[in-house]
């Protein structure tokens, strides 16, 4: 057996379990693994980590939809922007200098969990959008994801998460589920594209793709048992400090 996938099933867990558990696909998790104790580059552990998202996004999906908070329109409005541009996220990751990929990804988690500390004293929808201006809302989210993920190597959840939760209005748990299944195709481009461009290892993703199976299932199912502020919580502290830890280098 290769020995790249037992490890990479350690990571998958790992990942699956946080992404399950706030409703991204875990590459903030696994990206740094990657890097740290398998020694990939740094775009080599973001078109990996994609394909450890697909499998973290469709099971995660599925234990949130068990749990009826699930919102499929939402969820095909944002996939259907996202999968458009995150080919053209993976061709600009595969154009940047290492160090640049590093500290922007850095940058990137820290924003978005700075956003979602904050969250409560910005306005932002009450009781939900109509129908146009939720699909607006959606759209543009997607567009941005799609990007980020291809860029990034995560599932986009960190972005779809605080718009939809900010600006639509809608409630943490349903987000979340909604953000896993979004991602599935938008993580399938994404990683197809990286796999063109050489970015992806096939022996670590294989145990990515199975850990994450297990970890997102497991994660799904204790967000379930945990109130919305304590989830916006961990999302926030730990995307602060993995953010910190990158810009620095």
């Amino acid at each position: 057996m290769n020995k790249n996938i037992p490890l990479g099933l350690i990571i998958g867990v790992s990942g699956g379990f946080f992404g399950g558990l706030v409703g991204l696909g875990g590459g903030v998790i696994m990206i740094p693994m990657m890097t740290a104790f398998v020694g990939l580059a740094q775009r080599e552990a973001h078109g990996t980590s994609l394909v450890a998202v697909v499998f973290t996004g469709a099971v995660g999906a599925l234990t949130y939809f068990s749990h009826g908070t699930v919102d499929w329109r939402a969820a095909l409005i944002l996939a259907a922007s996202a999968t458009f541009f995150a080919r053209m996220g993976a061709l600009y990751a595969h154009s940047l200098p290492e160090a640049n990929l590093r500290r922007g990804f850095g940058v990137f988690i820290i924003a978005v969990s700075l956003l979602m500390i904050v969250k409560a004293w910005l306005p932002g929808a009450r009781g939900g959008l109509a129908f146009w201006p939720q699909m607006l809302v959606l759209l543009l989210t997607g567009t941005a994801t799609g990007f980020v993920s291809g860029m990034m190597g995560v599932g986009g959840g960190s972005i779809m998460i605080p718009a939809m939760v900010i600006l639509a209005g809608m409630p943490q748990h349903l987000v979340q589920g909604t953000s896993l299944l979004a991602m599935v195709p938008v993580g399938i481009t994404g990683a197809l594209t990286h796999h063109r461009l050489g970015n992806v290892h096939s022996h670590l993703a294989i145990g990515l793709g199975a850990g994450a199976i297990a970890g997102s299932f497991l994660g799904g199912t204790v967000a379930h048992l945990l109130p919305d502020f304590y989830l916006k919580v961990i999302f926030a502290c730990i995307g602060l400090w993995m953010g910190v830890k990158y810009v620095r280098g």
